[in-house]
């Protein structure tokens, strides 16, 4: 299977509608995620920007938080995430938000120069990401998105980077040399009315072992797992639970014809999974089996009505090599007591 590559200036797409355009549903977004980790000292971040074109105004900033027990966004080691800014000063290949977070798109699809500095000067990130795997065009990150009208043509991106550089975290410093996904969308419509999105909860499992076997995919649990939201849903059976997927293995990018993910353990405070399994099938009929362990996690700033949680997964490969990459979790408010009820630190069900 060959995946679409998307055009390396669409890094910079961040429309506002036109004169004489119809008018844009107010729930229109684009967005740009960046992330950065320091496996050994269980340190994970979360750089977001936000777009509302109708409005037209922003949102984002970063998260950095060390450890498993953030149950609040203000939790975190460290917090600049504002909920409205102007639109973003855009220059040349530039993007810089209101509260000082700068994307650099020095060589748009492959080479990106991330900067940050809080007001008091004791958190800083100076990160230079470049790209291991190519630019792969996707459709939508959420079922039910294609759903919803359009005036623009809606898409998105992603693409594993190398990430080097330096954090300043409360004013201990960090080298950074990890591996992180990046992930975009623009034109997509994200409708946050009650209701709006009954899905059960949407797991994005990126990881990257190395140029010759990279996986990345966002769905929901098995059905099979008797996941915690079990009956909750009447799910076509025929419906594969992952929404969107891929795996390169040397150098070469598959499809997924199934993909079997099963959380054995969810946070006791969280929800969110610390300990999971994925199979996955590729569309050469091979099976990869990769185990993993949240290692820092903490919620992230989103919508009131949805939980949001980041975190930094340990994962290992049938071979034993390891890899660190985010593990995220979205769900809504109809899961958000029955995730709570039966999640455990111990790993029983």
């Amino acid at each position: 299977m060959s995946l679409e590559h998307a055009a390396p200036q669409t890094d910079l797409h961040i429309p506002l509608p036109a004169a004489g355009d119809d008018p844009w549903d107010p729930h229109v977004v684009h967005t740009h995620y960046f992330g950065m980790s320091v496996p050994e000292a269980a340190i994970n971040a979360f750089i977001y920007i936000r777009y509302q074109p109708f409005f037209p105004l922003s949102q984002g900033g970063l998260s950095i938080f060390r450890g498993l027990n953030h149950r609040h966004p203000l939790d975190a080691d460290f917090l600049d995430y504002q909920a409205t800014m102007p639109w973003p000063t855009v220059d040349g290949n530039s993007i810089e938000t209101a509260n000082g977070l700068r994307v650099d798109f020095e060589e748009p699809g492959r080479l990106v120069h991330i900067t940050y500095t809080s007001p008091d000067g004791r958190t800083s990130i100076d990160l230079h990401q470049t790209a291991v795997s190519p630019l792969l065009a996707r459709g939508h990150a959420l079922p039910g998105e294609e759903l919803h009208r359009n005036v623009s043509a809606p898409g998105g991106s992603e693409q594993f980077m190398h990430c080097v550089g330096d954090l300043l975290l409360q004013g201990e410093h960090f080298d950074v040399d990890c591996y992180v996904p990046r992930d975009r969308s623009w034109s997509q419509v994200r409708t946050e009315k009650q209701g709006a999105t009954v899905i059960p909860p949407i797991g994005w499992s990126p990881m990257y072992f190395g140029k010759d076997l990279i996986f990345n995919s966002i769905g929901y649990e098995d059905p099979d797992t008797d996941p915690a939201w079990s009956g909750l849903f009447d799910l076509p059976p025929d419906r594969p639970s992952h929404n969107f997927g891929w795996i390169s293995v040397d150098g070469e990018v598959r499809g997924l014809n199934h993909v079997r993910r099963d959380v054995a353990a969810r946070h006791h405070a969280l929800g969110a999974p610390i300990e999971q399994t994925i199979d996955a099938e590729d569309d050469h009929g091979r099976i990869h089996r990769f185990s993993g362990k949240a290692i820092a996690m903490s919620a992230v700033p989103f919508w009131p009505n949805a939980s949001f949680r980041d975190s930094l997964f340990r994962w290992e490969a049938e071979d034993g090599r390891v890899a660190h990459q985010t593990f995220q979790e979205i769900w809504f408010d109809t899961v958000e007591r029955r995730l709570l009820e039966r999640a455990t630190l111990s790993g029983a069900r």
